[in-house]
């Protein structure tokens, strides 16, 4: 009886104790890492959420950008954190195909973390030099399964959103051409500019200044239906493409361990963050969304990482394209 009377002090007491950590959570600044450089996408997504929710918390969430091995080396930061809600991680569609581009990870992606909620999903956009020959989406097509030895595709990378818009466009077409990696999405893109390489295919948040400054060609969107921002542009389904869709999905992750009181308060300012009317009209104005509610949750985080990784296993191993 005695046993039974200390076991039940103690877990009252480890109770209370985890629900006044909760409660005074946070009591100093959060760390956002996002491992990509600054300046590119998920770095542009990261500050825009991170300064709203900072509001709502009353302490400041600052950004850490800890790039490499496509966005493994921040991701292996986080998860061997402190799970106390004070350093936290904002991934890309990158968190899932890690678990089958990486055959030697330093973490379980599923396991390893515990989840925040999902912020958006950015459309991407099959894009090329200015000067490229080709005057629409069939023709592009053509050109390059007939010039697949001359033509070349950026990507930011193994493991970045335009290697994988990459590595899909070449199933989608049956076609194996030159890519070129490079170190981030920004020296890519400026090569682009240049015309020192032919296409890419990268997120809206890294290509609609561009875009609409004329300084870039914009050939198809990947998306379902047509983006309000690019009406004449037309999507990859209307070209008999319907395999190359592919939204690139951006969520919140924390430490595992991370007691459930904690992500739930994150989730909370996540969820009113993507509700203020200056997110959505920024996040508008780079061509996406921000996730409703219902998906802005851990549940919900949670379940889009686990079939993703289902999904993109499939194609991968298709590919036999691996990171290490």
């Amino acid at each position: 009886m005695a046993i039974r009377s200390l076991l039940g002090a103690f877990f009252t007491a480890t109770a209370l104790s985890s629900a006044a950590f909760a409660q005074a959570y946070p009591e100093r600044q959060i760390t956002m890492v996002v491992p990509f450089a600054a300046g590119g996408p998920t770095d542009t997504v990261a500050r825009l959420v991170a300064e709203k929710m900072s509001g709502d918390l009353g302490q400041q969430i600052i950004i850490e950008n800890l790039g490499g091995a496509g966005g493994t080396l921040g991701a292996g930061r986080v998860a061997e954190s402190d799970p106390d809600g004070y350093t936290i991680l904002m991934h890309h569609i990158g968190m899932a195909t890690a678990a089958t581009l990486y055959r030697s990870l330093a973490y379980d992606t599923v396991n390893a973390f515990d989840y925040v909620g999902l912020v958006t999903e950015v459309p991407m956009v099959m894009v090329a030099r200015k000067d490229f020959e080709p005057a629409d989406f069939p023709a592009f097509v053509q050109y390059v399964k007939e010039n697949a030895d001359g033509v070349t595709m950026a990507n930011a990378g193994i493991g970045a959103a335009s290697h994988l818009c990459g590595m899909l466009f070449q199933s989608a077409i049956d076609t194996q051409f030159v890519t070129v990696p490079y170190k981030g999405t920004g020296p890519a893109m400026t090569d682009l500019l240049g015309g020192q390489v032919d296409f890419m295919c990268d997120q809206t948040t890294n290509t609609t200044q561009q875009i609409t400054g004329g300084t870039i060609k914009a050939y198809a969107v990947t998306t379902p239906e047509r983006l309000p921002l690019f009406p004449d542009l037309p999507t990859v389904a209307e070209n008999d493409l319907p395999q190359m869709e592919v939204s690139i999905w951006h969520g919140i992750y924390a430490p595992k361990g991370t007691p459930a009181e904690v992500t739930e308060r994150l989730s909370k300012s996540l969820q009113l963050a993507l509700a203020d009317p200056g997110v959505i009209t920024a996040m508008g104005d780079l061509g996406t969304a921000p996730s409703p509610a219902a998906d802005a949750t851990p549940a919900a985080l949670k379940a889009k990482l686990e079939s993703e990784i289902a999904r993109w296993k499939t194609i991968i191993d298709a590919a036999g394209v691996y990171a290490d």
